[in-house]
């Protein structure tokens, strides 16, 4: 993926995405049942999150255009700490960090999905500058 330019064509490291807004993060999990990425909203303040949640959801159909595939959007789920977040994501069951014939499906699933996501952000970014 090092030798992917973004969208913009910066170098950019793809596994500790900057998304340049403070509490969203493009994350990207594997464990030994299931691969997820995600876009996560994490603000404290249950309005701001609110508030930026609502912004994806107005940019849906540009999200489904460019993904052309079904995510799930949860603007109420909780991480791994208990702490309530908002989150879009999309996952592959069945696969495991720890099996290495599951490394070219994770591969598959996880690099288009990674650019995707920077193509979006690419345009969808500037929407979000308020929150920065």
């Amino acid at each position: 993926m090092a030798v992917v330019p973004s969208s913009d064509m910066e170098k950019i490291n793809w596994v500790n995405y900057k998304t340049g807004i403070k509490n969203i993060f493009f994350r990207m999990e594997v464990t030994n049942k299931k691969a997820t990425i995600m876009i996560e909203i994490s603000q404290a303040d249950d309005g701001i999150r609110n508030l930026v949640f609502e912004q994806f959801l107005e940019l849906k159909p540009v999200f489904q255009a460019t993904f052309q595939e079904e995510w799930d959007w949860s603007n109420v789920c909780y991480d791994e700490y208990g702490k309530q977040i908002g989150r879009i994501s999309r996952s592959l069951e069945d696969v495991s960090i720890l099996k290495k014939e599951d490394w070219p499906a994770l591969i598959s699933f996880f690099k288009p999905r990674i650019i995707a996501l920077d193509e979006f952000w690419s345009t969808a970014k500037y929407l979000f500058d308020i929150f920065k």
